[in-house]
């Protein structure tokens, strides 16, 4: 019985030796086996490992691109206008050996620290160069700029382990205490624009008026001037016509030209006109013969 028991407990821890020699590396992460602190081995392939109990241990690190957010701070462009940036990148790491080693025990979190630190002072440096604007960092060349921050950064990031993958700039935006000024500047420089733009209209609507009125005051001489042509054409005429008809039958013409005062002298208005009535004036209205008999004599009938 006792031969059974013992043989039972040295088949239990057996079996409890061999599950915690036993470790299972995913596809998705790299593994270190550690001995008193000293890595004994590396598995970065997928499958089943193992490793001397309770002397050894595992420590596995995440073989995914992780990504990393930085806090948001102020760079001065070679144009004195200061930004506020807001970065993040994209990493892996590389070699979990060297990762180890420059970690220690901090894990991703001592990591992902000094790579934030790595990644400000590059940003400082390439958006602080003497050739970049903040014009130059708000339009499309910012591509160019984050990949040299990501290339410098790299540099830095190769004692980590680590491999920066990408890098790029979330937000470009002033400072809160600028943003007023800034607004003030735009509206002031939008209303000057409207102020010359209506300027210009004012002044090309001006140019359009003294036109229209030269253009009405000429259109009015030369009416004028072709009407004064046309009236003394058609007076000429007239006298022409008058002058012709004298002299076809001037008694007749003198005739005419009577009856014509007779219309208008004898309308019966309050006008007087006193004339003796052998007058030149009434001639056509007597016979021939009637203008040489006196006054008192009757007229013929």
């Amino acid at each position: 019985m006792n031969r059974t028991l013992i043989a039972l407990g040295v088949a239990g821890l057996a079996i409890v030796a061999f599950l915690s020699s036993v470790f299972v590396v995913d596809e998705r992460e790299k593994a270190l086996v550690l001995q008193f602190g000293s890595i004994a081995q590396v598995r970065e392939e997928p499958g089943i490992g193992f490793k001397i109990p309770l002397i050894q241990e595992v420590v596995k690190y995440d073989d995914r691109i992780l990504s990393l957010d930085t806090d948001s701070f102020e760079v001065t462009p070679s144009d004195d206008r200061r930004l506020v940036v807001d970065a993040f990148a994209r990493y892996r790491i590389a070699d979990v050996v060297r990762f180890r080693q420059a970690v220690g025990v901090g894990g991703i979190r001592t990591a992902e620290d000094r790579l934030s630190g790595i990644l400000n002072s590059q940003i400082r440096e390439v958006l602080g160069a003497d050739q970049v604007t903040s014009d130059t960092i708000l339009s499309s060349e910012r591509r160019v700029l984050m990949n040299r921050i990501r290339d410098q950064a790299q540099v830095s990031a190769e004692s980590l382990g680590i491999d920066i993958v990408d890098v790029r700039l979330k937000q470009t935006n002033l400072p809160e205490q600028n943003l007023e000024a800034t607004f003030a500047r735009m509206r002031a420089e939008r209303e000057r624009e409207a102020a010359d733009e209506i300027a210009r209209g004012n002044e090309a609507a001006q140019r359009v008026r003294a036109l229209a009125d030269r253009t009405v005051v000429e259109t009015l001489s030369e009416s004028e001037k072709e009407a004064q042509i046309t009236r003394g054409e058609a007076d000429a005429e007239a006298s022409k016509v008058f002058a012709d008809a004298y002299g076809a039958d001037p008694e007749f013409f003198d005739f005419y030209r009577s009856m014509q005062a007779y219309e208008v002298t004898l309308q019966g208005e309050n006008s007087t006109m006193v004339m003796t009535p052998t007058s030149d004036f009434f001639r056509f209205l007597y016979a021939p013969d009637d203008l040489g008999q006196s006054p008192s004599a009757p007229p013929a009938p």
